[in-house]
């Protein structure tokens, strides 16, 4: 069975200013969308399912579809503010998404196979789709999941501070917690922590770091289904609470109804946060295209 690609795509990039999901970035026009697709087809998925807002329905479509027919199945799950259990109305005033395991959970529908989920404008890298259909298609218990870690040093900004979630794991390789470090920067040619008391620590680079690049199994969805209940009863009038997958996962290692494999891949990363990022990706991508990593024409 290939797995799927679940593509999170549904926030409003309101620090991006636009739809930066579909923001071209490749020499024809290529979103990063675009290169997801195109190095999880090569690593061996099946399907894609996007998950958008129903607003975004047309511009998506319009984007996808021609160039994905005859070669991946595409699916569309809009997350809406009203898709809620049975029970709960939406709250009045409520403006934001209800976060990014809500997204996942709405796929249920779409999914029956193991699957990625990852990030719309985050830039993984072929080796990283690779090590996922790798674990996705071998690993046989239900209750294993995965998640892609990069080295720190290859997710940093020249921009300014980034805030990582920085692994701890075990000699077999399962997650044990994330670290969720909130001002990194580099700084006289190395990497440094910026604590809360404005005092530094310093970091090698070489730690593992997570970018939302998660491998589940359809066993999540039963999981976030409950949580997702007992989320809204304590959570639900608050206008800019969400529920996070990392959050999701972390109590499910607590509560010994997962293991979480950390999978390597020494891909680059990057990705568009706000305008000012486009013109470096642009360049990242140009490299790779004269490195030979992708043609010119992505679909021709």
């Amino acid at each position: 069975m290939k797995p799927t690609l679940l593509i999170l795509a549904a926030g409003m990039g309101s620090r991006f200013g636009g739809l930066k999901q579909i923001e071209p970035v490749g020499p024809n026009g290529e979103a990063i969308i675009d290169y997801t697709i195109y190095d999880a087809i090569r690593a061996g998925f099946g399907k894609v399912v996007f998950i958008i807002r129903e607003s975004f329905a047309d511009a998506f479509r319009e984007k996808f579809d021609a160039k994905l027919k005859g070669k991946i199945d595409a699916e569309y799950v809009y997350q809406e503010l009203d898709n809620l259990p049975e029970g709960f109305a939406l709250p009045k005033g409520r403006e934001k998404p209800w976060g990014t395991a809500h997204a996942i959970l709405v796929a249920k529908d779409a999914v029956k196979e193991p699957f990625c989920a990852l990030n719309a404008d985050d830039f993984y890298g072929k080796e990283a789709y690779q090590v996922m259909a790798d674990f996705l298609t071998t690993s046989t218990n239900e209750m294993e999941y995965s998640m892609v870690a990069y080295h720190l040093k290859n997710t940093l900004s020249d921009f300014g501070s980034v805030s990582r979630g920085v692994c701890s794991v075990n000699d077999n390789k399962n997650l044990l917690k994330i670290v969720e470090t909130t001002k990194i920067v580099k700084k006289n040619g190395g990497v440094v922590s910026i604590e809360e008391d404005g005092s530094e620590q310093t970091l090698t680079g070489n730690e593992n770091v997570s970018m939302n690049m998660w491998g589940f199994k359809p066993s999540i969805f039963r999981t976030l289904e409950s949580k997702f209940v007992d989320f809204l009863k304590t959570e639900m009038l608050k206008p800019k609470s969400e529920m996070y997958i990392p959050s999701v996962v972390f109590e499910m290692i607590d509560e010994k109804l997962a293991n979480v494999k950390v999978l390597e891949a020494d891909s680059p990363w990057f990705g568009v946060t706000y305008k000012e990022d486009k013109p470096q990706v642009v360049n990242k991508l140009r490299k790779l295209i004269d490195a030979g990593e992708y043609p010119e024409k992505l679909w021709s």
